[in-house]
């Protein structure tokens, strides 16, 4: 008798393999896991701006209801004060409160001082002064920086002929405002010793006293409103290391305070 020969059933494999349904898993993990990191990240915008608020004005704490929850919340109607916090606990210390109205007037104080510098740079140009002064803001107001050859001969501190229409220019600048007036006296670094000036301290101090003689004796401003300063050379715009640098650092100064700031202020 002949043997049938045996049939050899194929394995058909149906889905997809194994190894695909434990990566599909694995997957769909790392997908939830930064879908859970997005969610999270997400801020409340209406609670943040009231956390925010919480930080920029104590009365929240006292007047407006809490951004979370506590255990015991105080009863307005029954007069309970709470329970008094322990000393020995960790509290947490609020924000000092925003000064808007100091704020607002540093605010104003920086547009004054803005229009100042506006005005005294088209008055400098108006009447043709750049040659011999320029103006620079600074932290305490606008400073005026006049160079020594065209009020003072060298070594010497009275205000010469050439130099006073300047001044006179310069002084009705400063009827035109009511801020006070700090006048600084510069020089280099080359000593000085005569019977009158014993040292550059000297020499700088009476160049700035002549200047404001000058502006109260004959333009008639304020005496209340200046103040004078010697610096000698310890004040040097440039190196004292040409005879250039030299003509640039025999100066002096007039410093327009800022409104509001006294020149008793400025020692």
């Amino acid at each position: 008798m002949r043997r049938r020969p045996l049939k050899r059933h194929k394995k058909h494999q149906s889905g997809a393999p194994k190894w695909m349904v434990t990566y599909s898993d694995m997957v769909t993990l790392i997908l939830v896991f930064f879908i859970l990191l997005f969610s999270m990240s997400q801020i409340d915008s209406v609670k943040f701006d009231a956390v925010t608020e919480s930080f920029q004005s104590r009365e929240i704490f006292d007047f407006a209801p809490s951004t979370t929850p506590i255990d015991k919340p105080l009863n307005p109607d029954s007069g309970e004060t709470g329970e008094k916090p322990n000393p020995d606990e960790s509290s947490v210390s609020v924000p000092n409160e925003i000064d808007e109205d100091r704020l607002q007037a540093a605010i104003d104080k920086e547009d004054t001082l803005n229009k100042l510098m506006g005005d005294v740079e088209t008055y400098l140009d108006e009447n043709d002064l750049n040659d011999v002064a320029s103006a620079t803001r600074s932290s305490r107001g606008i400073e005026l920086v006049l160079q020594e050859s065209i009020l003072f001969d060298s070594g010497e501190a009275d205000v010469l002929a050439k130099g006073k229409p300047f001044l006179n220019e310069i002084s009705t600048l400063l009827k035109n405002i009511p801020n006070y007036i700090r006048v600084e006296g510069h020089t280099d670094n080359r000593p000085i010793s005569n019977y009158k000036y014993p040292s550059n301290w000297e020499l700088s101090s009476s160049r700035a006293g002549s200047v404001i003689r000058y502006f109260v004796n004959k333009r008639g401003l304020d005496e209340f409103r200046f103040s004078a300063v010697g610096y000698g050379d310890t004040k040097p715009l440039v190196p004292n290391d040409s005879e250039k640098n030299w003509s640039k650092n025999r100066r002096v100064e007039i410093i327009i305070l800022e409104e509001g700031k006294s020149h008793k202020t400025e020692r």
